[in-house]
């Protein structure tokens, strides 16, 4: 476990107490004991330290200690990478859900699109969702709080893209595509600063040519992945990645030409 991300603040002596699932987790899973610590991300985005005091009646009370690290957590040096991921089959979503948070993915906005086969919301999946990227936060340390919103249908995503551009003008929005519709490199559309980046990726069987059309007239840039055809969720966690390591790196490959 790199972090225990903790859902509201230690009370105003600095202790906390925790029972149900998070009891469970660290008490019968993580096998903790009074007089031991282990790190925990606050609401407030502080790092400290939670001493184990007592496992008494299914409630696990700790006192909150110094880090070393007093203050905040930096805050990310890449601009916010937002999924848009279009429906997948079956239980695929879970797996694009864990590994976007694992890859600090800002925001995940499912949508149906085309030749999604879920069409219709189940209730609960947000609520396992929300979960799964917390257990994928602690496991990975992820320093950005990810989140994601209920699914949208097409219509839905392009309102909240226009939304997205009129809160932050530098927004870029990129989709995978299976047909080259455009002679530019990842490096290209990414040199030239982004405030946020949007990542489209359709679902098995990719995007129809109606939403291509759609996706170019609301400003975003088709990119195609060589001749190789990426399964859906292993698309949204390659393109995730590359866009963000790309950023990362930017300062090593900037000044030079593209």
């Amino acid at each position: 476990m790199k972090q225990f991300i903790l859902g509201f603040p230690p009370d105003s002596n600095g202790f906390i107490r925790l029972s149900g699932g998070d009891y469970h987790y660290l008490v019968r899973v993580r096998r903790l004991a009074p007089g031991e610590n282990f790190p925990c991300l606050l609401p407030s985005g502080e790092e400290v330290l939670v001493q184990v005091l007592s496992v008494d009646g299914g409630v696990l009370t700790g006192k909150s200690l110094p880090f070393g690290r007093p203050e905040k957590r930096c805050q990310s040096p890449v601009p916010p990478i937002i999924l848009f991921q279009a429906l997948p089959k079956g239980d695929k979503m879970d797996l694009i859900v864990r590994q976007a948070a694992e890859g600090a993915v800002s925001e995940i906005v499912p949508f149906a699109s085309e030749f999604s086969v879920p069409k219709t919301k189940s209730a609960g999946r947000i609520q396992r969702w929300e979960r799964i990227i917390r257990e994928a936060r602690q496991q990975s340390g992820s320093r950005v709080p990810t989140r994601v919103l209920p699914p949208l249908d097409i219509d839905g995503l392009f309102t909240y893209w226009d939304e997205l551009q009129g809160r932050h003008p530098g927004a870029l929005g990129i989709f995978f595509h299976q047909i080259p519709l455009e002679k530019a490199s990842l490096h290209g559309y990414l040199g030239k600063g982004p405030e946020i980046v949007a990542l489209a990726v359709g679902p098995e069987g990719g995007f129809s040519s109606g939403e291509a059309a759609l996706f170019l007239a609301a400003g975003f840039k088709p990119l195609t992945i060589g001749d190789t055809v990426l399964r859906t969720e292993t698309a949204a966690l390659y393109g995730a990645a590359a866009i963000r390591t790309i950023l990362l790196e930017s300062n090593s490959w900037l000044q030079k030409p593209l």
